[in-house]
């Protein structure tokens, strides 16, 4: 929660354009609501797209989550689970984690 939609992809755009060197993959995790406009920023560039979380149930009446085949449909090819700030702030263990880790499959 420490950007808005410009920011967001305004970061998007300069990583796309200057790339790290070496032999390095980079990622950028916007939030949920930017991750489309932040996808199309980085077409056609060697950055990835990841999401800040995933729900591990396919589909259903969860609210506020987000599915595996929503991210990727988003594009995202990364996702973050186990994030300290989720296991701390909101008590997320290590059996909630287990189960998105296993839900998730990179696209392709």
């Amino acid at each position: 929660m420490n950007t808005v939609q410009a920011t967001a992809v305004d970061l998007a755009r300069a990583l796309a354009k200057n790339p790290p060197t070496g032999n390095v993959e980079v990622a950028v995790c916007p939030p949920f609501v930017y991750l489309i406009p932040v996808a199309q920023a980085l077409a056609s560039s060697h950055v990835k797209l990841g999401a800040q979380d995933v729900y591990f149930e396919p589909k259903g009446a969860f609210t506020g989550e987000i599915s595996c085949e929503m991210l990727k449909d988003c594009c995202c090819q990364y996702v973050i689970v186990g994030h300290s700030e989720r296991r701390h702030v909101l008590g997320e263990n290590d059996k909630l984690i287990n189960a998105k880790l296993k839900a998730w499959s990179p696209p392709g």
